[in-house]
């Protein structure tokens, strides 16, 4: 018997509690993991509140990221005893997550931990981290190299946002940050290495179709009508790397970006990258981040903690990463 956070539905609502269960009730896949971390982000918190309509199945496991160690293995591509990390997949909403002790999962949803990496490390990264190195290297792609000019990120105080910004000022970009709270958090921006700080207000009002040229290239973690308009604002081959819903599902824009300015526009999705991309990014996010990196904020808690905290998430109460150590 092992303990996980179960989320039932009754009478229209979410209630979240720590069960004790067993192998034999765990979902179908070819691994099964001892769980050392999970993380605990915002989508998490929606899931675990109710707030968002994030389960579409009960009872459920929530986590979309877990490290762990392997128990047991029906693929020849994992041993018992690997070190493992799962981000994506659809884990803590279709197929139960991570914020359980055990858990059984399909292998060629697994990376191997990457050399460097602890399991809290990978999950302080997580998700975000393997996204925000998808963005990258899809500016990289491009051909936007650090002497191309200035890159915008937005959304820059998020997950996929700050590590965003440590890789490409790592890599040697000069990197503007677009942040709704900058006094709050303008200083870790500029310390995760920003140049120039950007209050959101100014992306918010409406777009023009072009507007004066800025950007060799961004990394667009919203949508919506911040895109349009980071996208008015791209040069002559500009790139962008959008990988964000946050701020609906619209694009109020025109072709004229992309035709008369030839910007391109390529989306990111962490969950549908194919394997080796996938194993890819996460070495390249290994040998990248800088150590300081993870002197930033975080908090690590129990299983039992984690209904409170993902109520103070959804609240705006929490910053820097919080992982789960199981």
């Amino acid at each position: 018997m092992f303990s996980a956070l179960v989320l039932r539905q009754e009478q229209n609502q979410t209630l979240a509690g720590i069960d004790k269960i067993d192998e034999r009730q765990l979902p179908s896949g070819d691994v099964l993991i001892d769980v050392d971390y999970s993380s605990l982000n915002y989508k998490d918190g929606l899931a675990i509140t109710g707030k968002g309509k994030i389960i579409r199945n009960f009872p459920m496991v929530p986590g979309i990221d877990l490290s762990g160690t392997v128990a047991h293995s029906d693929n020849d591509r994992y041993q018992a005893g690997d070190k493992v990390v799962l981000t994506g997949w659809g884990v803590g909403e279709n197929h139960w997550g991570g914020m359980a002790q055990r858990a059984r999962l399909q292998s060629d949803w697994l990376v191997p931990l990457p050399e460097g990496l602890s399991g809290k490390q990978a999950m302080m990264v997580g998700t975000a981290g393997l996204t925000a190195m998808l963005c990258v290297e899809a500016l990289i792609d491009a051909g936007i190299q650090p002497g191309s000019g200035d890159i915008l990120v937005t959304g820059a105080s998020g997950g996929v946002g700050s590590v965003a910004i440590t890789l490409l000022s790592q890599l040697g970009y000069q990197v503007s940050a677009v942040t709704g709270r900058i006094e709050q958090n303008g200083p870790l921006l500029e310390k995760l290495g920003a140049k120039r700080i950007i209050d959101r207000s100014e992306f918010e009002q409406p777009a023009r179709p072009l507007e004066k040229q800025l950007w060799a290239g961004a990394i667009d973690t919203v949508g919506s009508k911040i895109l349009a308009k980071v996208l008015s604002q791209m040069d002559y081959n500009g790139a962008v790397a959008a990988c964000g819903l946050a701020g609906g599902f619209d694009l109020p824009t025109t072709v004229m970006p992309f035709i008369l300015r030839n910007v391109r526009l390529q989306g990111i999705d962490s969950v549908m990258c194919p394997t080796e991309k996938r194993i890819q990014a996460w070495n390249k996010l290994a040998k990248l981040l800088p150590q300081s990196y993870f002197e930033q904020a975080c908090t690590e808690i129990k299983l039992e903690q984690a209904p409170s905290y993902a109520e103070d998430i959804t609240n705006g109460k929490v910053t820097g990463r919080v992982v789960i150590k199981l």
